[in-house]
């Protein structure tokens, strides 16, 4: 497994009964999650303490509750800021297991000793985006959603990042590699952090079932002579590790060389010592 385990600004602290109990910068927040299926006692003190709480409701979704909680705050990994806020579906606006991802291919980036031009494709508010421009990339930034590209530009600005080489774009995933391909731009590395079920600005259908694979085929069209690496992400507990291997190894290995691995990505728990599971990354990385 790949462990987030160099945060200072954010914790795990327990984990029990389908929730977490999470430290965010100075906040405790409890949120829910599918993972744990364990009961074991609540002896941590923020448990009765927290600064919001997200409750799951039995006809699906659920509603924040809050205690002396801000609209906004801040936290950092590293050199990098980000801004969080409590949203629809227990979110905050940042997976904090992903830093894992970042120092890996953020050291590739710094190593390669040349200019590397990024794809992040389902971008979020920017995490992998902010890592990849911090280690000296060009990066494209791509989110169907308005809000959570303003969201990432907020995060870059926080971040020092604000005239870093970075291109913003809200528009569908498939849609843009389309028409990148068609342009004959080429990416040194790719990106992919796809939902499990989704829909485009114009109401274009994701179901990560149906259309990872082909996406993931049509991005190594976008790969350049001497691509560096491509990154896939799930949160789809259906697909198991293997599967990232084999499609990266189908889709890229084949074609590029190289190597690919998946393993589960996850965060450190304090009070029992596990390692939460935070779903699955695949890496395909050029040989030397």
């Amino acid at each position: 497994m790949w462990i987030a385990d160099g945060w200072k600004d954010y914790e795990v602290i327990d984990c029990s009964q389908g929730e977490k109990l999470e430290r965010w910068g100075k906040y405790l927040l409890i949120r829910p999650d599918p993972q744990v299926i364990w009961n074991t006692e609540r002896t941590a003190a923020g448990w009765k303490r927290p600064n919001g709480h997200y409750h799951r409701s039995s006809r699906g979704g659920g509603e924040w509750e809050f205690f002396s909680l801000p609209e906004q705050w801040s936290i950092h990994y590293k050199e990098l800021t980000f801004q969080l806020k409590p949203f629809s579906f227990k979110h905050t606006g940042l997976f904090p297991e992903q830093a894992a991802n970042w120092d890996w291919f953020g050291e590739k980036i710094r190593r390669a000793g040349r200019p590397i031009k990024v794809l992040n494709l389902f971008a979020y508010t920017g995490g992998a985006t902010l890592a990849a421009a911090k280690a000296g990339a060009a990066v494209t930034h791509v989110d169907a959603s308005k809000g959570m590209v303003g969201w990432a530009k907020e995060n870059a600005h926080a971040s020092g990042l604000s005239e870093a080489p970075i291109r913003w774009i809200v528009d569908d995933c498939v849609k843009f590699v389309e028409r990148e391909i068609r342009r004959g731009n080429h990416y040194d590395a790719i990106i992919m952090d796809p939902p499990s079920y989704g829909r485009g600005p114009k109401g274009e259908i994701w179901k990560i079932e149906d259309s990872v694979f082909p996406l993931v085929e049509l991005c190594a069209k976008l790969l350049s002579d001497r691509p560096l690496f491509f990154l896939l992400n799930s949160y789809t507990t259906g697909l198991a590790p293997a599967v990232l291997t084999y499609m990266l190894g189908i889709a890229v290995k084949t074609r590029f060389g190289g190597s690919v691995r998946s393993e589960e990505i996850g965060l450190p728990v304090t009070a029992s010592g596990l390692v939460l599971p935070c779903g699955a990354a695949g890496r395909w990385e050029a040989g030397d």
